[in-house]
């Protein structure tokens, strides 16, 4: 069903979910796993009905308030008001600080191995209605569908479901406590974190810390991407939330820059006929909201990014003259000087 469809006999379908809520009769449908690009790899997602999804947002209105004014303030990910440069001041402060000495820590396939028996045991401890429990645990075991085949999930919650978000950040609140009364600075993002640490000792103590923690609690510390660095040294910096720190400046991961040079490929091709104008007009919000994130990355990083567009237009009003090239030579430079591209409206970071 349709998000249009569901619209239309709204009333109709919210009275029959909570009749079948009331008596019990309410039972998830399959998940559709999708996937969708990171890095060389895929992210797998899972995708509820929208019957499902109403149920699922309706069951995090009532609990999100309880277990919200415990997080920890550090805890960034998928909270009201709170986001990820909220996160990445906060590293930028205790880094200012001193604190360069860092664990950053990548939890493997954190929310497909989220173990459902000790996370139930965790909403459980601030949950007593059996209601609300079997609810949850009846989205954690949905049936997952995917090329025609069915199974239920033993372990994790999809990502792509309106309630996973709120039972990752409820399963690793314990950890941000036990780190906080450690006297540790660990600031994370979902399942994304750094550990912030004045000296290898205390960084090493934290790494050994958070192993023990994960691995008490069924999860696992990818082994080639947790690592400690002092972050004032090239070579052993950080990434965190699309950026990297490193040798005291703070860099665009190379992931990040690779996606947006993808998409400005997308939307420069030399051969759909648009004005260059159109063009522009087209590139210039995602260039906005890239700049919008990344604007304290050191300032090389937007020159090259000005001057690779430049050259993507470049070639393409170079194709409407049926010209070969890509848009490099000096000629290319005199008739279509930056200014050109400046009074069409061109977005430009540098």
């Amino acid at each position: 069903m349709s998000v249009e469809r569901f619209a239309q006999g709204r009333d109709c379908y919210l009275t029959e979910l909570a009749q079948a809520l009331r008596d019990g009769s309410y039972r998830p449908q399959p998940v559709r796993r999708v996937y969708i690009p990171k890095g060389k790899g895929q992210r797998p997602l899972g995708i509820p009905a929208v019957k499902d999804r109403v149920v699922q947002a309706a069951l995090k209105l009532v609990i999100e308030p309880i277990f919200e004014h415990e997080f920890e303030p550090r805890s960034y990910g998928f909270r009201q008001g709170l986001g990820c440069k909220d996160a990445l001041r906060e590293v930028d402060q205790y880094l200012k600080a001193g604190y360069c000495w860092v664990v950053d820590a990548d939890m493997q396939s954190y929310f497909d191995t989220i173990p459902h028996a000790s996370l139930l045991a965790k909403v459980g401890n601030r949950i007593a209605d059996g209601g609300v429990l079997g609810l949850v645990q009846r989205f954690l075991k949905q049936d997952i569908m995917e090329d025609m085949k069915r199974w239920t999930p033993m372990s994790g919650s999809p990502q792509g479901a309106v309630i996973s978000p709120l039972l990752a950040n409820i399963y690793l609140h314990e950890l941000d406590v036990e780190m906080r009364e450690a006297g540790m600075v660990m600031v994370r993002y979902a399942d994304d974190s750094v550990v912030l640490c004045r000296s290898r000792e205390e960084a090493e103590s934290a790494l050994a810390r958070m192993r023990a923690w994960v691995s008490a609690n069924g999860l696992t510390l990818h082994p080639d991407k947790t690592h400690v660095g002092d972050c004032r040294v090239e070579g052993q910096g950080f990434e965190f939330l699309g950026y990297r720190f490193e040798a005291g400046q703070r860099w665009v991961r190379k992931k990040s820059l690779m996606s947006l040079r993808d998409k400005i490929r997308i939307k420069t091709k030399r051969n759909e006929g648009n004005s260059i104008g159109y063009v522009i007009a087209a590139l210039n919000p995602t260039l906005k909201g890239w700049y919008g994130y990344f604007k304290h990355a050191h300032r090389f990083t937007f020159s090259s990014i000005d001057g690779f567009v430049r050259r993507r237009l470049r070639a393409i009003l170079r194709r409407q003259k049926h010209r070969p090239g890509q848009g490099h030579c000096q000629r290319d430079h005199k008739q279509w000087p930056n200014a050109f591209f400046a009074d069409l409206g061109l977005f430009t970071m540098h």
